[in-house]
């Protein structure tokens, strides 16, 4: 059986002032989603999930059909909305933030029933990654607790116009995770040191840290443990007291690897990530990938 792709495209890039994910890049106007869909055809992915809200799925749908990527990946869509909740809970009053990244993972429990990878979609991964991780969730199908991440260092993965929100990552001796913790507002500051920001207060952090992209592997009984885990998350106290708690994929990963439920194999990725996180990025991505068609590893026209 082969793996799926699920990629998570229900943002609508508040920091980046459009639907980012459609944004054309390339020089036949592909998104950083073509690009990674591209790359999970050639690693040996039979199908792509997309995660996205109901609120521009016509006009996304009508670009990322079946055809466009000439029959070469199966496509199915599913949807992530705030009010999308396990029965009994209700949206708590003045709750408008989307519930997170794991949340959007569990929309697409009726349609992956294989091992699959979680992408952000507006994320530039490398061939590399695609490659490693379709290789380990081959070698797991049947299995359960079996996960994987692919691991890129944080220096590889900072903005030049902004803050980014990272999972950092240690290892244990069997290069799985034993912790991983999100961090937001991490940025290097005019010392050239790199920060992250908590409760108003700067903390230092190793630029050669380990960190989460959100490229995650995993198998179907990952969306058991995620019903259970969001359900203890929504009765949690930080939910009631905080309108923009977010149900994170490491929030579960952490949990799981202390209760010894599950292992996280880390997939090393030296690659220099880019992404638009925001408008300021978008003419060095441009460069980048002209850059990588030239050197032969992209074709100029991914579906032409």
């Amino acid at each position: 059986m082969k793996p799926a792709l699920l990629v998570l495209a229900a943002g609508m890039g508040s920091r980046y002032g459009s639907l980012k994910q459609m944004d054309g890049l390339g020089p036949c106007g592909e998104a950083i989603i073509d690009y990674s869909i591209y790359d999970a055809i050639q690693a040996g992915f039979g199908k792509v999930v997309f995660v996205i809200r109901h609120s521009f799925a016509e006009a996304f749908q009508k670009i990322y059909s079946k055809e466009r990527f000439g029959g070469k990946i199966d496509v199915e869509f599913v949807y992530q909305e705030l009010d999308y909740l396990p029965e009994g809970f209700t949206v708590p009053e003045g709750r408008e933030k989307p519930w997170g990244t794991n949340h959007a993972v569990m929309m697409a429990k009726d349609v992956i029933h294989e091992p699959f990878a979680v992408i952000n979609s507006d994320d530039f991964y490398g061939r590399e990654g695609f490659v490693a991780i379709a290789d380990f969730l081959r070698g797991v199908e049947g299995m359960r607790g079996k996960y994987a991440l692919v691991g890129y260092y944080l220096k590889n993965t900072l903005s030049d116009f902004g803050s980014v929100s990272r999972g950092v990552c240690e290892l244990d001796d069997n290069a799985c995770l034993s912790t991983v913790t999100e961090r937001t507002a991490i940025q290097r500051k005019a010392d050239g040191k790199v920060y992250y920001a908590e409760k108003g207060i700067d903390h230092e952090v190793s630029e050669d840290s380990l960190v989460s992209m959100n490229f995650w592997g995993f198998t179907p009984d990952y969306f058991g443990w995620s019903e259970e885990l969001f359900r203890t998350f929504l009765r949690s106290d930080d939910v009631k007291t905080n309108p923009k708690a977010e149900f994170f994929i490491p929030y579960v990963a952490d949990v799981l690897i202390k209760r010894n439920d599950a292992t996280f194999k880390v997939l090393n990725c030296d690659a220099k990530w880019f992404g638009v996180t925001y408008k300021e990025d978008r003419p060095f991505v441009v460069e980048k990938i002209g850059e990588l068609i030239e050197k032969g590893v992209y074709p100029r026209s991914l579906w032409g």
